[in-house]
């Protein structure tokens, strides 16, 4: 069953350079599903709509045309059916770990004891258990990102989103990360959708890889990788992982010419 489906996506823009307007075709009849409890990850040259189609299935942004759904059921602006991650964390700078966290459980009705005790627990699914009284400008990159996505998941939601959730991270901090979601997501079957640049993050997080172009689906590519995927270390320097990032490099780069 598809947990978010992409069907027939348009979205045009207006913009005015140099005094004149002018028309900007993000996206092109953009149509894909996710499956529920799937990864797939969404990449492909600068400009082509990755970002755009995920701020559409996200909410923040409106189709031109076309519809986005949830379970079946349309979306029309932002909903507690999803979640978002950002490429920076965008944490409340006031606001501690946890009260960022608990700032998400809050939006969506959760009073009383629960309120805490539900935050306590997406920290310390992420690793922040011992971190939830720090302010943002305490906490590292890393840790940052971690905390915005346990506000994501904290508000349960069916699908999470995520814009290069680890594009602006060190490589040695990316990784960790990388590593820490494939057990989220093996813990918690959540349904994600990312953004990424990165062959090596696509090839190691995703169940399929959508390549897009000029604002449509170039290509829709199998990751024939078994999960769990456990051990990232033989995983990266197998065969299989290897002739799987080509055959994603040459998809990719079939979209250039």
């Amino acid at each position: 069953m598809a947990a978010i489906d992409l069907i027939e996506v348009s979205k045009r823009f207006m913009l005015r350079i140099d005094g004149a307007e002018q028309a900007v075709q993000a996206l092109s009849s953009l149509s894909f599903s996710v499956r529920d409890g799937e990864i797939v990850a969404l990449i492909g040259p600068s400009g082509c709509g990755k970002t755009t189609a995920l701020r559409i299935a996200m909410g923040l942004e409106a189709a031109s045309s076309g519809r986005v759904s949830v379970d079946g059921v349309a979306v029309s602006g932002c909903g507690h059916d999803r979640g978002m991650v950002f490429q920076h964390a965008a944490l409340l700078p006031w606001l501690t770990a946890l009260e960022n966290v608990m700032f998400g459980l809050e939006m969506k009705g959760v009073r009383g004891g629960e309120l805490r005790a539900g935050a306590q627990r997406y920290l310390d699914l992420v690793g922040l258990n011992a971190s939830g009284n720090r302010r943002p400008y305490q906490l590292s990159g890393g840790m940052q990102q971690r905390a915005g996505i346990a506000r994501a998941l904290a508000i349960d939601p069916k699908v999470l989103l995520m814009d290069e959730p680890f594009g602006a991270l060190d490589a040695q901090t990316r990784e960790t990360l990388q590593g820490e979601l494939i057990d989220i997501h093996a813990r918690t079957r959540k349904t994600i959708l990312f953004v990424t640049h990165d062959l090596d993050e696509a090839v190691l997080l995703a169940d399929r890889v959508v390549v897009m172009q000029h604002g449509s689906v170039q290509e829709i590519m199998n990751i024939p990788l078994p999960r769990p995927r456990g051990d990232l270390e033989a995983l990266r320097g197998s065969a299989a992982f290897a002739e799987t990032r080509y055959g994603l490099w040459r998809a990719i780069n079939a979209t250039m010419h």
